[in-house]
């Protein structure tokens, strides 16, 4: 088996085959695949079912996959990084954006057909799709908030779709180990106060508030609130490098009381401060 390494964040892209010359493979990113046109099968993580015109699928870094044209297919291909989502969670709170994001994250949901079967949401993801790979390819004023805004738009309707078919207690009944889903519950709602009291992590796991947290530290060997602030740190120095935010802002955005308080939590981190690590560009 194959493994196809992609070295960015975010790729959109059109391929047309009339034989798959990919093997069987996966990825160390996850993968949206729209067919614009053709038919034949799909086979993933070892299951072999139909797919047609106007099919979509979503593939995670774990899943394995390839196709069998029987029709010369044409696709969309939408690549992107676990990264890529948290980064866009850095600079965006909406409440069905997060759990979308959080669905795409556990990785756990087989789907063996498409994510789609009303006719007009089809034509919907469809054309958002479109319009992310005419962006992405055309350089333009304010070009990443737009490609964000449709990104989100179209996880937002694909996951809706899931949903109607998959309730959340099915989503955790399929992985027996479920902390990989709390990690990434825990990276996507890290900075919303709400979402990260023990009890509502307690409510969204099944679990008892004493032990959840019993859980997170057995597994993982930090605490929750080390997950968080290691989750802080990384959002700080991304936004340091590469946003125009300055450090007080940056400070309120991730949570923290004030920009002393940062700046200390900041320096332990990385052994400099994020006025320092803004100048050189890297830590120490």
């Amino acid at each position: 088996m194959n493994r196809i390494i992609n070295f960015r964040s975010f790729n959109v892209f059109t391929l047309e085959k009339e034989q798959w010359d990919y093997g069987y493979h996966n990825h160390n990113f996850y993968e949206l695949i729209f067919i614009e046109k053709g038919k034949g099968k799909h086979r993933l993580n070892g299951v072999s079912f139909n797919y047609q015109k106007g099919a979509v699928f979503l593939l995670t870094p774990a899943d394995k996959h390839a196709f069998t044209i029987e029709q010369k297919t044409k696709f969309i291909y939408l690549k992107y990084t676990e990264q890529f989502l948290l980064d866009l969670l850095t600079i965006r709170t909406n409440h069905n954006w997060k759990e979308s994001v959080k669905l795409t994250l556990s990785g756990k949901r087989h789907i063996y057909e498409t994510l789609i079967h009303c006719k007009e949401e089809q034509a919907q993801v469809f054309q958002l799709a479109r319009l992310l790979l005419n962006e992405f390819t055309h350089s333009r004023f304010y070009k990443e908030e737009v490609i964000a805004d449709l990104f989100s738009a179209l996880l937002t309707i694909l996951i809706r779709n899931i949903n109607k078919t998959n309730s959340r207690k099915s989503w955790l009944s399929v992985e027996g180990e479920k902390i990989d889903q709390v990690l990434s519950y825990i990276s996507t709602n890290a900075l919303d106060k709400e979402k990260m009291k023990l009890s509502a992590m307690a409510t969204e796991f099944l679990m008892s508030v004493n032990y959840i947290s019993i859980y997170v530290k057995k597994h993982t060997g930090l605490s929750i609130q080390q997950h968080v602030l290691k989750y802080k740190m990384k959002a700080a120095e991304k936004l340091l490098k590469q946003s125009r935010y300055n450090i007080n802002e940056i400070s309120e955005k991730l949570g923290f009381n004030d920009a002393s308080h940062f700046n200390k939590i900041f320096k332990k981190q990385f052994g400099c401060s994020p006025a320092k690590l803004r100048l050189n560009g890297t830590a120490n």
